[in-house]
């Protein structure tokens, strides 16, 4: 259970006792629903984290909805993007092991996240990590909903396959960026789970790592 489960839960359980005592018991169920709503939210439960030689895992819950070409400068890479939904884990995972080199904050809009264009405009995290010689971009991106992103590792942090790292405040999207030549182990449609389902596996050789990658980011077309 993430704390803020229980920020959100006990003064709803405080407002339905104090209204169950000045009026009707029956008119305290709204607020005491709202808190086990809140209480199963913010759930964080534990995962397998898959130990397989460059194995790319989903660093959230939710739906696969789009795996796309884009390019980091003259490179090509690959673009899967996952869609959290209310109704999923929202705690964020690292996708890999390696080293945090840029943390950006992006100020923007709350469009639906299901939107393609919302992995440019909307308001969202960008991390770039590098993995023994591969760069790799995640991106927490808000939604309609997803007000709220948090990010605890800062640039210079190692992290490891599945380590927890943050999370997004109901309903959002994932973006994870990686190597063109990745063998890619999802398809669109497929529901993930953070840090066990695996999304692709890493060349052992890496493509050229490209320098401002969290910066460049675009889509083919």
């Amino acid at each position: 259970m993430v704390r803020d489960g229980y920020f959100y839960a006990l003064p709803l359980i405080a407002a339905a006792v104090l209204i169950g005592w000045l009026t009707h018991p029956a008119w305290a169920i709204i607020p005491i629903l709202l808190a086990f709503f809140f209480l199963w939210f913010f759930r964080d439960p534990d995962r397998a984290i898959p130990n397989d030689p460059g194995a790319l895992v989903s660093p959230a819950d939710g739906k696969v909805t789009e795996i796309s070409p884009v390019t980091i400068g003259s490179e090509s890479f690959c673009r899967i993007s996952i869609f959290l939904n209310v109704f999923n884990v929202h705690v964020n995972r690292s996708p890999i092991s390696g080293v945090i080199r840029d943390v950006r904050y992006q100020r923007g809009k709350f469009l639906n996240a299901m939107d393609k264009v919302s992995a440019d405009l909307n308001e969202q995290n960008v991390v770039t990590v590098d993995v023994e010689g591969h760069t790799l971009v995640f991106k927490q991106i808000a939604g309609l909903l997803a007000r709220r992103i948090v990010f605890h590792p800062k640039a210079g942090d190692r992290l490891e396959r599945g380590q927890r790292i943050g999370m997004m405040k109901f309903g959002s999207r994932m973006d994870v960026i990686f190597d063109a030549s990745a063998r890619v182990n999802v398809k669109v449609g497929d529901h993930v789970k953070g840090g066990s389902t695996i999304l692709a596996y890493l060349p052992s050789e890496p493509a050229l790592a490209t320098a401002g990658a969290a910066s460049s980011v675009r889509s083919r077309g």
